[in-house]
């Protein structure tokens, strides 16, 4: 019987077959050649990212570029503990494994803001890291975002709505989910300059905001601590 292989496939059907397959998949496939490596490169393969962990914004089996048009980066709650913690309240050993995390995030963002224009669709859900001066940058490089979901992303503040209100001309779909530094204020804003925008503020604005005490005694790291960070290394 005669077999044919992957590599005399044309193009067309080279493209189909590796849009079935998860990021390290198409990686570890397009190591094997230097036809299946062009494959791999090619834009029309990445209009579309999901990430579900800090590490994998890390792992280089992606590209990124002005094809990108759907992005989601969604951390499991059990992962986020640590960083949605007021910083305040962090022993140094939590600081500075959050520090790595928020590096990770930033960098990666400010990277899609600057080479993704072509953005329509941004989801992320419990991104303790992620900031206004990200999505800043987001809005005003994406002009034709449409779908901002903001869930549980506790650094986001008034900032990023206003923001939203001067740069989201595209924006048709606006969430803040649980966001607790969203306050009614920031909401009403958004809904008075932008009444076209489909908004949605699940207890954002109803949560306790970040307070720092005056009198502040940082707690310790204890056992509980590093079995936690490990758990998410």
């Amino acid at each position: 019987t005669w077999a044919m292989h992957i590599t005399q496939l044309n193009r067309e059907c080279l493209l189909h077959l590796f849009s079935f397959l998860d990021k390290n998949s198409r990686k570890n496939l397009a190591k094997t050649c230097h036809k299946l490596l062009e494959v791999f490169q090619d834009p029309i393969l990445w209009s579309l990212l999901n990430f579900n962990s800090p590490a994998e914004l890390k792992k280089h089996n992606f590209l990124l570029g002005p094809a990108l048009k759907y992005l989601s980066i969604c951390w499991h709650s059990e992962r986020v503990k640590v960083c949605n913690i007021e910083d305040w309240m962090k022993n140094n050993f939590q600081k500075d494994f959050c520090n790595r995390h928020e590096n990770t995030v930033t960098d990666f963002l400010l990277e899609v803001g600057n080479r993704c224009p072509n953005l329509l669709s941004l989801t992320l859900s419990g991104c303790g890291h992620v900031t206004d001066d990200c999505l800043l940058l987001l809005l005003r490089n994406c002009p034709s975002l449409k779908t901002l979901k903001l869930e549980n992303c506790v650094r986001i503040t008034d900032q990023t709505l206003e923001a939203v209100t001067l740069y989201g001309r595209s924006l048709q779909t606006l969430h803040v989910d649980f966001c607790r530094n969203i306050t009614q204020t920031g909401l009403e804003k958004v809904r008075e300059k932008c009444p076209s925008v489909m908004l949605r503020a699940e207890r954002s604005a109803n949560m306790i905001p970040d307070s720092k005490p005056e009198k502040n005694n940082l707690p310790t790291s204890s056992l509980g601590d590093w079995l936690l960070i490990f758990s998410l290394l």
